[in-house]
């Protein structure tokens, strides 16, 4: 499959093909753990054991490629898994610099089993060159970025930051998640490695679990990413694989819904007098928005706002909504609202009066109408 065609055909095409035994055109759902050997104990169809490999899964992992301009792909059954994957291929001693807005988990799986194995890292401002520079240390081997950042939303020149890590020795590795391979091509802008939490934007769905990693060049880095998925076994079931698979297709068509809705609840927010804040890098003020103007082709479906009032009246605001769901996660078709400093507990560095917003793919005026009536006092 051509790198040339446009994303919209690579997201229905690539990996793909119809059923060689059926001519089903969608890709049957292989359950079977195991593989017939031929007779000379070879393995004919490139299959042994649904751990190691399975056809759902190359045709997943295959299709990721594609969609990120990436040379190749690893599954895992969960975004983490797929992040723990990327620091459990590095070696205890190495350095890694992480961003100091994070997705909660990842931080926690830093902090709370990988330094303990020998890990060690730096928390940084990845929005500051200068303060990243200075954090890179000679065993500094990763660098972590997430842009936009949750839930803040800060954004991190990509092209910048891989040129530092690369510099140093080190690579860089993108979460992706927010912005997806539709709004942005992270491989095409320096960075080594990009991860997904496909239970988000890719699966878009709210109905299936899964992260990935996509590399620019299967080196023998993504061969220990491999060995980590296939021995360590944190793999996607086929139907988790084949349900991904179907939403993919579908995908730019999505994304485009998600962040032009985005968009107009975002400056519907900015103007709102009991809005505080509204994290959005669509928005002119962003102090992120002239790099994302520059390296994102869309903006996205997410935005997070701050309530004036404090923590009691962002909580009452949630309470108050009748079209958004209060609900963990983001990326579905419906809209979601979240008290997220609440979700991520003791060690949170969210702002008490801050609502994570994952829009929808509802009518921007529908839901501008919902938050209108919350937020009125």
């Amino acid at each position: 499959m051509s790198a040339e065609m446009h994303i919209e055909t690579l997201a229905i095409h690539a990996g793909h093909t119809p059923d060689p035994a059926t001519g089903a055109v969608m890709s049957p759902i292989h359950l079977s753990t195991t593989f017939e050997r031929a007779a000379d104990g070879s393995y004919p169809s490139g299959y042994v054991y649904t751990r190691t490999a399975n056809p759902n899964r190359h045709e997943l992992e295959a299709t990721l490629a594609a969609l990120e301009g990436g040379a190749a792909a690893a599954a895992f059954a969960s975004g983490l898994a797929a992040t723990g994957a990327i620091f459990q291929a590095l070696a205890p001693g190495d350095h890694v610099l992480f961003p100091d807005d994070v997705y909660f988990g990842a931080g926690r799986l830093l902090r709370e089993l990988m330094a303990p194995w020998g890990l060690r890292y730096s928390i940084v401002n990845m929005a500051d060159l200068d303060a990243v520079r200075a954090a890179v240390r000679p065993q500094t081997r990763l660098v972590w970025v997430e842009t936009p950042s949750n839930p803040l939303l800060k954004i991190t020149d990509i092209a910048a930051v891989a040129e530092i890590a690369h510099a140093a020795g080190a690579r860089c590795a993108v979460d992706n998640t927010w912005p997806s391979p539709i709004g942005q091509q992270p491989l095409a802008l320096g960075a080594d490695l990009v991860m997904h939490a496909t239970t988000k934007y890719l699966g878009g769905h709210s109905d299936v679990l899964g992260g990935a990693v996509i590399v620019r060049e299967a080196d023998e880095f993504f061969e220990r990413i491999r060995l980590i998925q296939t021995i360590g076994g944190a793999v996607p079931s086929p139907f988790d694989c084949w349900l991904l698979l179907r939403s993919l297709r579908t995908l730019p068509y999505r994304m485009r819904g998600h962040s032009a809705n985005a968009q107009h609840v975002a400056e519907f927010l900015a103007e709102h007098p009991a809005v505080a804040a509204v994290h959005y890098p669509g928005l002119p003020t962003h102090p992120g928005h002239a790099v994302a103007r520059r390296q994102m082709k869309l903006y996205g479906g997410m935005l997070s706002i701050q309530v004036r009032g404090g923590v009691e009246e962002a909580m009452a605001v949630a309470a108050r909504v009748r079209l958004f769901t209060r609900a963990t996660s983001l990326g579905g078709v419906e809209s979601l609202i979240e008290h997220r400093a609440s979700v991520e507990g003791a060690h949170t560095t969210t702002p008490a009066n801050l609502l994570r917003l994952s829009i929808g793919l509802e009518h921007p005026d529908d839901l501008i109408a919902d938050l209108a009536q919350a937020l009125a006092r």
